[in-house]
């Protein structure tokens, strides 16, 4: 077959885009970057990435020109045949049509193999700053960095948190806003956050839980089925369901293991731990240690989060308790990384931040018997970790409880996730 790929098609796609992404209106998201650094954006698919790269291309835009612009997005079906030995006539089509150094944006790059050396060589050439998009994690990993050799900055992009929300509704916070009326319309909005996510592109659809099974889908089938090769895909499903189901209890690969033989479908431990890896690896969850294991123990001992609440909408039909926990997780995931725990010796914490000797019990409701066990094995995990701070995030209750000489502070989570 001829190779479709040429400078003529380069050309048009670089026009194209330049004038397209002039026309696009945006919702713009808080993005602290370096002024010289060369950047990989990596998330779940429909996080945003794009729009990020777009919001940075429009500050170029304003500053300089339009001219200065190179924008790919790898997933173009006019790019199907597109393979590492094209990359170089990117440049060349851009430099055929203008005569100033260009902005690199090379969106889902990840698809291209072999994307790695060109990435290395833009930036040891020190002439382009580029930035790049990708929904594969093994964009992180060791050999991944060994061959850009720290040449790029990672930023971690994530779904909407609450606060980005709120400014895409157009809702404003103003000073003092937990006292006024404005309050009431945040907690009507934290409805449906809570429920369907914080996806940007759900906001313009109506029936966002048939736009939640679209998007799970395709990272199924595409970002895991067809990328992994798996042949069990039914196994794969059950264990997503499962993990679903297990938000408050962590995992044990050798219960799931027999949970889905049970189901007449032949699996090993082996296969349960690799799955699970990869996804991770295709963002659709992240995983929390337990802080007080043996570091030995500490890779067996997990508890997996889903990267945004609408997935567990989708496979739950009570989903509520496991999405409260989930979302404290998400929260805490974006503002600390991997540098928080949960706490599980004998009893457990839901939460532990190190860095703030912070613990965290994440309670849907409060009644008199849930809040004095949920205190007590706060309290337990406390002597442990020597924990200075002690807080309690409900739905909807605020005030501070003292408890055996302890004040904990019990705060409503959406008022909590506008105050991190």
């Amino acid at each position: 077959m001829e190779d479709k790929i040429n400078i003529s098609l380069l050309q048009r796609l670089l026009i194209e885009n330049q004038e397209r992404i002039q026309k696009i209106e945006l919702a713009e998201r808080e993005l602290a970057l370096e002024d010289r650094g060369n950047y990989i954006f990596v998330g779940p698919r429909q996080a945003g990435k794009t729009f990020c790269m777009f919001q940075i291309i429009k500050r170029y835009i304003k500053k300089h020109s339009v001219k200065k612009i190179l924008y790919i997005n790898f997933e173009d079906d006019r790019l199907l045949t597109f393979n590492a030995s094209h990359f170089q006539l990117i440049i060349d089509a851009y430099k055929s049509l203008f005569k100033e150094t260009p902005v690199l944006f090379l969106d889902e790059i990840q698809i291209i193999d072999g994307w790695e050396k060109f990435a290395r060589r833009l930036a040891d050439s020190k002439e382009y700053r580029v930035f790049i998009t990708g929904s594969n994690a093994k964009m992180l990993s060791k050999e991944m960095a060994t061959t850009l050799g720290g040449r790029y900055l990672i930023k971690n992009i994530y779904p909407f948190s609450f606060l980005e929300y709120l400014t895409a509704n157009k809702v404003k916070l103003k000073e003092h806003w937990q006292h006024s009326s404005k309050r009431y319309e945040i907690r009507r909005k934290f409805g449906d956050y809570f429920k369907f996510g914080g996806f940007p592109e759900l906001l313009h659809f109506k029936e966002k839980r048939i736009w939640l099974e679209n998007l799970y889908q395709k990272v199924f089938y595409g970002d895991l089925v067809a990328r992994y090769k798996i042949r069990n895909d039914f196994a794969l499903k059950l264990l997503i369901k499962k993990l679903a189901e297990s938000i408050h209890d962590g995992v044990s690969f050798n219960r799931m293991k027999n949970v889905i033989q049970a189901t007449g479908t032949p699996i090993g431990v082996s296969t349960v731990i690799e799955y699970a890896g990869f996804l991770e690896e295709s963002f659709l969850v992240f995983s929390v240690k337990n802080y007080l294991a043996k570091m030995a123990e500490s890779e067996k001992q997990k508890k997996y989060y889903f990267i945004d609440n609408g997935f567990i909408t989708l496979m739950q039909a009570s989903p509520e308790t496991m999405l409260l926990e989930n979302l404290v997780a998400i929260t805490l995931k974006k503002q600390y990384g991997d540098d928080f725990y949960f706490a599980r010796n004998g009893v457990e914490a839901d939460f532990y931040i190190p860095k703030t000797k912070t613990l965290i019990q994440a309670v849907y409701a409060l009644s008199a018997q849930t809040e004095e066990r949920e205190l007590n094995s706060m309290l337990k995990i406390q002597q442990q970790v020597r924990a200075k701070n002690l807080l309690l995030i409900t739905l909807d209750e605020e005030k501070t409880i003292e408890f055996k000489g302890e004040k904990i502070q019990c705060l409503p989570v959406w008022k909590w996730m506008l105050s991190t």
